[in-house]
């Protein structure tokens, strides 16, 4: 199985993708194994800084000396040039805030699951045209669950991947999942207070705690 269909079958199962970005090379290092710890095995490390790819190197080294089954991918990405750096690097997935046919087509080359932004029904059926098969919604607190009850009768085999605000208490948390959403993204979790004072420990319970609620709804929503 290639990386592709594994982070496919992966991402439903785990229910959340926590995406972060740090200047500092070993608080991101020390967020990634505090989610590991968690039993989080999926992490999206944003490229919106200068260090980013300077850090995302040092966290493919620990990654694969140290956390088996960690798979580390990389958002934020704009062009296909920065999609086949960070791929060349060790990128497992790659996400964009926006439909890019030249990112989608590098990640297919390399068998790499490749998650675009999209915000209207247009840009996930263009998506859904270009081959994608999960894709981020974004803003996912100004469209709301309710966005998604509106449009998967039209794209059925897409899965829907919800990012920005999203809140982690248990209310909204069903709610998304009721919809139909495969995973949320899960940027609520490391704040700027965790990366400020290194609350790495605090960053491990709470995961956890995400982590076991959303395994909870989906068995009580009975979701495979």
């Amino acid at each position: 199985m290639d990386k592709k269909s594994e982070l496919l079958k992966l991402i439903p199962e785990q229910g959340i993708v926590p995406l972060y970005y740090s200047a500092d090379a070993v608080t991101s290092i020390e967020v990634m194994k505090a989610l590991y710890s968690a039993g989080i095995r999926t992490t999206e490390y944003a490229d919106r800084g200068e260090a980013a790819l300077r850090n995302f190197k040092e966290m493919r080294k620990v990654c694969d000396a140290e956390l088996p089954g960690m798979y580390l991918g990389i958002g934020t990405i704009k062009n296909a040039e920065t999609a086949n750096v960070y791929i060349n690097e060790g990128a497992e997935f790659l996400v964009s805030p926006g439909i890019l046919a030249s990112v989608i087509e590098i990640a297919d080359r390399n068998s790499l699951l490749c998650i675009p932004g999209c915000m209207t029904p247009t840009e996930i059926i263009q998506a859904e045209s270009l081959g994608v098969e999960i894709v981020k919604l974004f803003p996912a607190n100004t469209l709301g669950p309710g966005f998604i009850d509106a449009v998967q009768a039209v794209v059925p085999d897409i899965k829907f991947l919800p990012t920005g605000g999203i809140e982690l208490h248990e209310e909204n948390l069903r709610a998304w999942f009721k919809s139909g959403v495969c995973a949320v993204g899960g940027s609520k979790l490391i704040t700027k207070v965790i990366l400020e004072n290194k609350r790495f420990a605090e960053l491990t319970e709470d995961a956890r705690s995400a982590f076991e609620r959303i395994q909870t709804i989906r068995k009580s929503l009975k979701i495979a």
